[in-house]
């Protein structure tokens, strides 16, 4: 209790732009913890979308994802979609980079088109889900203000406890997230609304050790406003498959090679 004290009042008398400086690096290991490790990554997800009355909805796809330079810079992700049929075969790919907007296309293969999804559209609900564009690529450190509150248990985990304000505008006013101390994964997140008021959570309900690399194999993410719900289970996960750069081009899109997605 008196460490939990003392702990606290340490944090509160730091000076402001040294806590801001703290949480700003805090979230940058954890982004490369969460969404950068391995050269390559490669996993089969099921996303479970169930209504607020219990009806049920289920995707299955292929997620690939490939580095450029060091952890939060370049990536690129390809998924491909198995399930429910008015999906299956579509392809989506994103070009993420660090300090501008995403580029992002959707393969629609009833009428034969790939999309360009414009920037606006980040925050857009993901195939139906509660997921958005922007929570499968994930979002620039640099375009958030970050700042630690507090230290506290989260899931059984110590956890760091940071408060992200947009800098820009958004449909959010702010994340808050719990990282683990020790894994540096996000434990939970908070997203609220333009008013204020709590919209989303987040959850990591299975972290695993895969090739080395603790990965978050099944998460949550509900809608506290609607009452729906997305569950995604990451199995299969695989690290430095050896994915060429030019699977990331618009003749996959349309035509990905089977021994990728399968």
């Amino acid at each position: 209790m008196i460490r939990r004290f003392i702990g606290t009042v340490f944090v509160l008398l730091l000076p402001v732009t040294a806590l801001a400086a703290d949480a700003t690096e805090i979230m940058k290991k954890s982004q490369a913890a969460f969404l950068y490790p391995g050269i390559d990554f490669k996993a089969r997800v099921v996303m479970r979308l169930t209504a607020k009355g219990g009806q049920e909805r289920t995707r299955e796809l292929t997620m690939l994802r490939k580095n450029y330079g060091l952890p939060g810079g370049n990536q690129k992700y390809f998924i491909y979609f198995f399930k429910p049929s008015d999906v299956r075969d579509m392809t989506f790919m994103v070009y993420k980079y660090p300090a501008k907007d995403d580029d992002r296309w959707l393969f629609v293969p009833s009428i034969n088109l790939v999309q360009r999804i414009a920037a606006s559209d980040s925050r857009s609900s993901f195939v139906g889900s509660d997921f958005t564009y922007e929570d499968v690529s994930g979002r620039d450190v640099e375009s958030d203000e970050h700042k630690l509150v507090k230290d506290e248990a989260c899931g059984g985990r110590e956890c760091h406890v940071i408060e992200s304000v947009p800098k820009g505008g958004t449909n959010y006013s702010k994340k808050v997230s719990w990282i683990d101390k020790a894994s540096l994964l996000p434990m939970k997140e908070e997203y609220y609304d333009v008013r204020g008021e709590l919209d989303r959570t987040f959850t990591s309900d299975e972290v695993m050790d895969v090739e080395g690399h603790p990965t978050v194999t099944k998460r949550t993410m509900k809608n506290l406003k609607s009452g729906h719900r997305t569950e995604a289970a990451f199995e299969g996960v695989k690290y430095d498959v050896g994915i060429k750069d030019d699977f990331f081009s618009e003749r996959y899109l349309r035509n990905p090679p089977k021994e990728l997605i399968q």
